[in-house]
């Protein structure tokens, strides 16, 4: 195992900010990168990583690591920083109220005019090509801040990849997986391997988060070429949401993290002797069929369905009481599905999102992706 400390802060300053990350087996092989907690306080990706590293350096120790592995097990030290209340708040920037998980490159344009009548009709070669490109877009983007140079260091680490893995927690949810739509046959064994209650996909989420940055410039990319330059979408990318904030415990970080070798496992990145899939425990469904449930208004919040359960159009999903009048609003689905993901709190104000259902039919546009 390599320990490496990545400076993230700028030299001159009176805090100093770096980043941490692990590398096991030997580059030159199938990559596997894998971060937890872009939004700082998500206890239950970090934890994860922890097993994670545990069991890769065993299994580097035994020979088993085939490929090479990067592990950063957590992945923003910045937002880390950020105490509101005595809690730490990483999701958005203060300074500047950005999302950690937005506005990462869109770098499909830029490689596109970077390789004009380079690629030609040999696969490999082509994959070789494209990611030599993309390590120097990443090079080049400025980082004019300290967020910036946080992002360019994980996507520079990324942006090479045949797999990512960007390890999240909701604030209370059943687990659940979000998936580019030209990758889901080869991440639906994924969702199987972790039992995600929904496998959401989209050709374009909004917002530019990070899984995009790492696999749109290929399917981009390859969208433009003819038959006679084949390029394949060699980068897979997923965000995986590890259900809730406050389920955190031992057992269910070191299934997770099984779950996640023996995934990279069929990738040709590990060897394991444990081989096969469970049933599938989701269908998957796009992210333009997610229904959200947002508060009319404000009051009390009594849920009446349980995440993970499966719903129809019209089925209660929870109760908004105003404490005062005592009067009763009942939210419903408007669409079939799973209902994967809930707010905890308890008491909410109007427009609040307090709920989740994974549809099989499209009807939403434009940014899919909560702010």
């Amino acid at each position: 195992m390599q320990t490496i400390r990545h400076p993230i802060s700028a030299s001159h300053g009176s805090v100093h900010s770096e980043l941490t990350s692990y590398r096991f087996g030997q580059p030159g092989g199938r990559k596997a990168y894998i971060q937890a907690a872009l939004h700082a306080d998500e206890v239950p990706a970090m934890l994860v990583a922890q097993s994670l590293r545990t069991r890769l350096q065993m299994l580097e120790q035994q020979g088993r690591v085939l490929g090479e592995v990067v592990l950063v097990p957590a992945a923003n030290p910045l937002g880390l920083a950020q105490v509101i209340n005595e809690r730490p708040f990483g999701r958005f920037d203060l300074a500047t109220g950005i999302n950690y998980n937005r506005g990462y490159p869109a770098l499909g344009a830029p490689l596109a005019q970077a390789l004009a009548g380079q690629l030609g009709p040999d696969a490999d070669a082509n994959v070789r090509l494209v990611r030599a490109r993309l390590r120097e877009l990443v090079e080049a983007w400025p980082a004019s801040s300290n967020v910036n140079q946080l992002k360019k260091t994980l996507l520079g680490m990324a942006i090479d990849a045949d797999v990512v893995l960007d390890l999240h927690c909701d604030n209370e949810a059943a687990l659940h997986i979000y998936a580019s739509s030209h990758q889901v046959a080869e991440l639906e064994p994924l969702a199987r391997l972790m039992q995600a209650s929904a496998l959401l996909h989209s050709s374009v989420a909004g917002g530019d988060p990070f899984d995009e940055a790492c696999f749109r410039p290929w399917s981009e990319l390859a969208a433009q070429l003819g038959a006679q330059t084949p390029l394949p979408l060699a980068c897979l990318a997923a965000t995986i949401e590890l259900r809730g904030e406050v389920q955190v415990d031992y057992a269910t970080a070191a299934n997770d993290a099984y779950a996640i070798l023996r995934y990279l496992a069929l990738q040709g990145i590990l060897q394991l002797d444990e081989s096969g899939l469970p049933p599938a425990s989701c269908r998957p469904t796009p992210l333009e069929g997610t229904q959200r449930l947002d508060a009319p208004h404000a009051g009390m919040l009594v849920y009446l369905r349980a995440l993970g359960d499966q719903v129809a159009a019209g089925d209660a999903i929870a109760d908004l009481i105003d404490p005062t009048s005592g009067e009763t609003t009942t939210l419903r689905a408007s669409v079939d599905g799973v209902f994967f993901a809930r707010l905890s709190h308890r008491y909410v104000i109007r427009g609040m999102n307090v709920g989740k259902i994974a549809g099989v039919q499209p009807f939403r546009e434009g940014n899919l992706l909560s702010l």
